[in-house]
């Protein structure tokens, strides 16, 4: 049977589409409404408007393909998301393929690219501490396991040794994000044969499961710095991509990136590097609470403190505010933070597409100033991370010298 493709675009409503009740039901599960607003089309059976939200990327159902495409295009999400993820820069030209494809497909594509690069010399190769029991000595003797388990017996040997092997995390990481794209329905046949010749060379690694919430760093040197490209989007893939099984005997495999995720995620870790604070003392974090009963919990995007003291405070907003003004509640919000913190002011970072002029807001009766910044995330990586630098700098003009005290967190 064909696979029915729909396209949608992030924050756009989509012209009339077909869905039967089964995929219907399976979409209502895999999104939420904020995520995916359905809404029948009336006075029909089965044709229903479709509303994405902020969230982009694909996702399959039975013979249904649905596809999100960010507003700010592929090349340049990724180049945001691998710099949040990984520290890495990559610029959009790394991710312009000429195809009109899916978000996965061009990772699929970046991905076996990438990998070219780093396999060229040959896979890398680092030591691995293994423990046997053999029947030959081979590095140490763990004398304390031969007598707890031999008995004192001379075969096998309890042993302890260093093996030089193709085995290690960072070739794991990549095969565990190519058997994660190869479970996708990719478009690109170029996509998929780059991945299974990437597959091929990693045949000898062993396939490791990483939860999206736990994909761990790999330290680089000069050694392995040609590794890092490769490494940075296989992270990015084990940390986006799901499978999901749905409502009866629907599985729905997916790739999908929350734009606001993107951005809160992104913003932190630019300003972080600018501000060259490190992440215990730079980013999101629960200060306790706005209310003296601790009820009313808070948990700010931006917190840069030292110790039990905070010197700064603010949010990072994935909204377009050129054509209106900013919205009440983000302002609420922002003066939650200041007040629980016993800070003069804070900061609202939003994403634009153009530039505005700063925008402060002082709060009578308190003494505190509520300033507004926008975030042009258009452009090259390098452009996009020298607007930062000048957040950066109103960051530090707006630090209160040694902070103000708050109760530590309760997580």
């Amino acid at each position: 049977m064909p696979v029915r493709r729909i396209d949608l675009t992030e924050h756009q409503q989509s012209a009339e589409v077909w869905l039967t009740r089964l995929e219907r039901e399976a979409l209502g599960s895999v999104f939420k409404p904020t995520e995916l607003d359905i809404n029948h089309v009336h006075d029909t059976d089965d044709l229903y408007y479709l509303r994405p939200g902020s969230t982009v990327g694909s996702v399959e159902i039975g013979d249904l393909s649905v596809v999100i495409h960010p507003k700010i295009g592929i090349p340049q999400l990724l180049s945001l998301a691998c710099y949040a993820v990984s520290q890495i820069k990559f610029q959009p030209e790394d991710f312009d393929f000429s195809e009109d494809i899916a978000l996965p497909d061009v990772i699929g594509l970046a991905l076996s690219a990438h990998a070219h690069r780093a396999f060229t010399a040959g896979l890398l190769h680092g030591y691995r501490t293994e423990e046997e029991a053999l029947y030959g000595v081979r590095g140490r003797i763990r004398f304390e396991d031969q007598l707890r388990r031999r008995f004192g017996m001379a075969v096998p040997v309890e042993v302890r040794y260093d093996e030089f092997t193709e085995d290690i995390l960072a070739n794991q990481l990549v095969k565990a994000a190519v058997v994660r794209l190869g479970g996708m329905r990719l478009r690109s046949q170029k996509a998929r044969i780059g991945l299974g010749w990437v597959a091929a060379m990693l045949d000898n690694v062993s396939l490791a499961e990483f939860p999206a919430n736990n994909v761990p760093e790999v330290s680089f040197d000069r050694l392995n710095e040609h590794y890092k490209g490769v490494v940075a989007l296989s992270r990015l893939v084990l940390q986006k991509s799901a499978f999901q099984s749905n409502r009866g005997r629907v599985r729905s495999p997916g790739f999908l990136m929350d734009m606001n995720q993107v951005f809160q995620e992104f913003v932190t870790v630019a300003l972080r590097e600018e501000l060259r604070l490190s992440s215990a003392t730079f980013g999101e974090r629960t200060v306790d609470s706005l209310d003296v009963g601790g009820s009313i919990r808070l948990r700010p995007d931006l917190v840069w403190s030292r110790g039990r003291t905070c010197r700064f405070v603010g949010d990072a907003k994935y909204k377009n505010i050129s054509e209106r003004n900013v919205p009440e509640s983000d302002l609420y919000q922002l003066l939650a933070y200041v007040t629980a913190l016993d800070l003069p002011g804070g900061m609202l970072v939003y994403a634009e597409g153009e530039p505005v002029d700063r925008r402060t807001y002082a709060v009578r009766h308190s003494g505190k100033t509520m300033v507004v910044e926008t975030l042009d995330i258009s452009g090259d990586l390098d452009g996009v991370l020298a607007r930062v630098r000048g957040i950066g700098d109103r960051v530090r003009a707006m630090a209160v010298g040694e902070g103000r005290g708050f109760p530590p967190s309760r997580e």
